[in-house]
Order: C-alpha cells, then structure tokens, then sequence
C-alpha cells in the first residue's frame, strides 16, 4: 500500500489539492488531510482507491516510499479497477488494430477473482463480436477446463511446471506483465513492438513445442 508521503508527492507532482484528490476519489477533503497528516490510520480499500486514481492519472509508485511520472514507454495498473482498466485497454487494440495476441499462463479461476463472472462474461461478448480481426492463443495448465475465453480464442494446454501465478500478454505494439498475489494484483503494460514481436515468436515456438491441442468437450 501508499504512503502518506507518497500521496502527499502524488498531489505535488500532479499539482493537485487535497480537494482536487477528493474530487476524483470520493473521499473527503478532510480525511485526505487526516490520512496525510498521520491523524487517520486508513484502511486498505481507501489507499487502494487513492492509488488508483493516481495510477489513472499517470503515477507510478516505487517500493515503500518511492513514485514518478509515468511516461508513454510504461505504465502499471494495479487492484481490481487496474485490471479492469488493463482489459479494456486490451480490447481497445484488438478492435481497432487487430493482429496476433498471445497469453501464456492463463489461470481462469484469476481472473474470476479480481472481476468476476458477470464482467468475463460482458468482456468474451464482445470479444466475439471482432473475433474476425483477431488470432488469439491462449496457453493454460494441462486438464484446465475453465475455458472462459474459448468464444474467441484458440487454448492449448501445457505442463503445469510452466506454469505460475504470473501471466504474459503480447499485442498489438505492447507486452504486458500481470501479477497475481493473494491480495494484490499488478499489471505492468510496456509499449514496444520489438518487446511485443520477440514474446509472440518464443510463445509460438512454445505453442507447437509443448501446447496440447483440446478438443470442443475440453480434453
């Protein structure tokens, strides 16, 4: 989580007020002035939804006490609002440029977690609706069933001691990282196509190396 002097860098650096932060967050002018000053003891939701709005507005935060300007090279998203915010960026590329994407190390049962059912489902809807501009392979653990993007994608099974907790997006121009904690969650989104095209070259040498195909019942 944030800390008060992080939030208090966030707003210098943004040049915002403690009611400009308030503004955007929901949370009163008055206990952002709590929190920073050491009066309030905050709860984790509260710092999760100040950082998220930082984040939002181009903040990345380093270690315990560190933060920057995030520039156009990279960019982090974190909590359930971040991956939300990381898919629809996701969507975006895919319906306006199309192309290969990849994902190596899909848990379902992650995803589920920080979205939910109802959302997945609003998400594999209109992923269908432009499966014909995009090739989407998706590699998961071996007797994975869980096939919750299988209305537009291809699934492979693989080994499960590939596998961890950490899952690789490649498409369009970007690379993406997404980290999955018991209570945490970070996705670290790097825009460079070099990046992007060597990932999609070693998945796809992985693909036909090691990926099972599955049929329609899912085996």
């Amino acid at each position: 989580m944030i800390t008060t002097a992080q939030i208090r860098g966030a707003r210098g650096i943004l040049g915002w007020s403690q009611g400009d932060l308030a503004e955007r967050t929901g949370i009163s002018a008055t206990s952002i002035g709590s929190i920073e000053n050491g009066i309030t003891q905050a709860r984790t939701s509260t710092l999760e939804i100040i950082r998220n709005v930082f984040e939002r507005a181009g903040i990345e935060f380093l270690g315990l006490d560190g933060l920057r300007k995030q520039n156009d090279f990279i960019k982090t998203y974190s909590g359930a609002s971040g991956l939300s915010d990381f898919m629809d960026h996701l969507y975006k590329v895919c319906s306006t440029i199309g192309g290969e994407v990849v994902l190596f190390n899909a848990k379902p049962s992650n995803w589920i977690k920080w979205l939910g059912n109802d959302w997945m489902q609003m998400h594999s809807d209109r992923m269908e609706k432009i499966i014909t501009n995009v090739s989407y392979k998706i590699a998961t653990k071996y007797g994975e069933t869980q096939l919750i993007s299988k209305k537009f994608a291809e699934y492979r099974w693989f080994p499960e001691h590939m596998l961890t907790d950490r899952a690789m997006y490649a498409y369009g121009d970007y690379l993406a990282l997404v980290n999955f904690d018991n209570n945490d969650l970070s996705v670290v989104v790097i825009n460079q196509s070099e990046f992007s095209q060597a990932f999609k070259v070693l998945f796809n040498i992985a693909w036909e190396s090691f990926g099972k195909k599955i049929d329609d019942e899912g085996r």
